[in-house]
């Protein structure tokens, strides 16, 4: 093997010679020397093995509001990076070139776990994003970052469709501190011919999280004119998510841009996102933001109690402080005391709304 090429433990072996990776619902049979539609799990000496540990596509900085979480450290900054490949095959990807690839040339920066936690730390980063593409699929990878970064007081946080089987959502969820789940539509219809998936896998990922685990996550839907916004699924979606998860789930909208194989749908136009922001709260979703537009009242956080503006958000640019924060980290109203669900510090951060490209010391 080489030095990018580690074993990994989700797998089972057949009859035939062939190796069935269990990792996630794709269950991706595949002969020797054959990668999983993923691409970066590969049929090996009659095992699956992750052929990107240790290998970016890039690392940054960026702000935690884009990942996007609003109720994690609010205005602190997180390094970000992923690797290559997708276990979905999103025809609308708006990171396609990452996690899409087909090549490992993408994969141009090397990083041990130590080294990422060490900068992360060097620079002054409070938590690290597996992001870009899905954590999921180099999850091997993540989960060794990840330990290493708890040691030294960095938290870790996925940024992931949610598309993972049981046994491996366990241990890769016990690593996380943070997660924003990309929830990409309601209808299976849509998971099946858009996302060549299935919704109900995600929606146990989101069960799971709320009943198994104390990981802070919120929800990204970003919202498809003609395909994922009608008024019946966002009132669908929103009343799920109060009634499976509580009303306290932030929920996101984003808007999409003409990408990928999806060139010939319109861009989401602000109106949309507004307007399933308006549905959302209708349904007693207390947290609903917009994103991918200026919108700074959809953008800002506002108590559901008494109306008062909690966080202000321009872009991701912090400006109105309406919370008080406890030595636990729990937020609550600086109004009338309402309570405030996430994962808060005393003051906001103030990294504003920089992107920093970040070189990898040598180990």
């Amino acid at each position: 093997m080489s030095d990018s090429t580690v074993s990994t433990r989700y797998w089972e072996a057949l009859e035939d010679g062939r190796v069935r990776c269990t990792l996630c619902p794709r269950f991706c049979t595949v002969r020797e020397g054959h990668r999983g539609v993923c691409f970066v799990r590969k049929a090996e000496q009659g095992q699956i093995v992750m052929t990107s540990y240790g290998r970016s596509s890039g690392f940054c900085i960026d702000p935690i509001e884009k990942k996007p979480l609003n109720h994690f450290l609010p205005g602190t900054p997180v390094l970000s990076f992923g690797t290559a490949g997708c276990n979905l095959t999103c025809k609308f990807c708006q990171n396609w070139d990452i996690s899409k690839s087909r090549e490992m040339d993408t994969l141009a920066g090397n990083a041990s776990p130590l080294q990422l936690a060490q900068t992360a730390e060097r620079v002054g980063c409070r938590s690290i994003a597996f992001t870009y593409n899905d954590p999921v699929i180099f999850m091997e990878y993540a989960l060794d970052v990840a330990q290493a970064c708890r040691e030294s007081g960095i938290h870790s946080v996925a940024v992931t469709a949610g598309y993972i089987n049981p046994q491996p959502r366990e241990a890769f969820f016990n690593a996380m501190d943070a997660a924003n789940v990309d929830l990409k539509g309601f209808t299976e219809s849509f998971y099946r011919t858009v996302c060549g998936g299935q919704l109900a896998p995600v929606l146990d990922t989101l069960l799971y999280l709320r009943q198994e685990t104390q990981v802070w996550f919120e929800i990204t839907t970003l919202l498809i004119p003609g395909l994922n916004d009608s008024d019946s699924e966002l009132h669908r979606l929103s009343a799920w998510i109060r009634e499976a998860l509580g009303a306290g789930t932030p929920l996101h909208f984003s808007a999409f841009h003409p990408d990928f194989k999806m060139l010939d749908r319109p861009p989401t136009p602000a109106a949309t996102l507004s307007r399933a922001r308006k549905i959302a709260m209708e349904e007693g979703l207390h947290y609903v933001y917009t994103g991918n537009v200026h919108d700074p009242e959809g953008g800002s956080s506002w108590c559901p109690k008494c109306q008062s503006r909690l966080i202000e958000r321009d872009w991701y640019e912090l400006g109105e402080w309406g919370m008080v924060v406890d030595e636990q980290g729990a937020g609550r109203c600086a109004h009338c005391g309402e309570t405030v669900p996430g994962r808060f510090e005393s003051r906001p951060g103030v990294w504003g709304r920089r992107r920093v490209p970040v070189r990898i010391e040598p180990g």
